[in-house]
């Protein structure tokens, strides 16, 4: 019965740590869209929007950012699955954007990605 609470304990404090590096490798790889993308408290709207509130937002909507006719058109809501498609291939995803970047294909990284970008509340706090 020991060994088995103590597997337990083990298992769980795993978890939280993979929790943790999972955001610490997706906060690594936001570095490729850092020149363009900022989140946090202080973000701004840089060569693309910022990134604050992305999960469940219309593709299109930063108040201030100038975006190009097909994103405005794109009607995407920001979520998991579309994220991981629209990453793998930003310029086949929505023909036209402006975002001129090759794209991420791995699917780990893309989750990592996502899970460091959905934490930032619209106000750039996280949850």
């Amino acid at each position: 019965m020991k060994s088995l609470i103590l597997a337990s304990v083990v298992l769980a404090s795993t978890i939280g740590m993979a929790q943790a590096q999972d955001l610490a490798a997706g906060e690594q790889s936001f570095r490729k869209c850092g020149p363009c993308h900022s989140v946090g408290e202080d973000a701004r709207n840089k060569v693309g929007p910022e990134l604050n509130g992305l999960d469940g937002r219309k593709s299109g909507t930063v108040e201030g950012y100038s975006y190009s006719a097909a994103n405005k058109a794109a009607n995407i809501t920001w979520n998991e699955a579309s994220f991981k498609e629209y990453i793998q291939a930003p310029a086949a995803k929505v023909p036209g954007t402006k975002m001129a970047f090759a794209g991420i294909k791995n699917e780990k990284e893309i989750a990592n990605l996502w899970g460091y970008l959905k934490q930032f509340k619209a106000d750039g706090t996280k949850n």
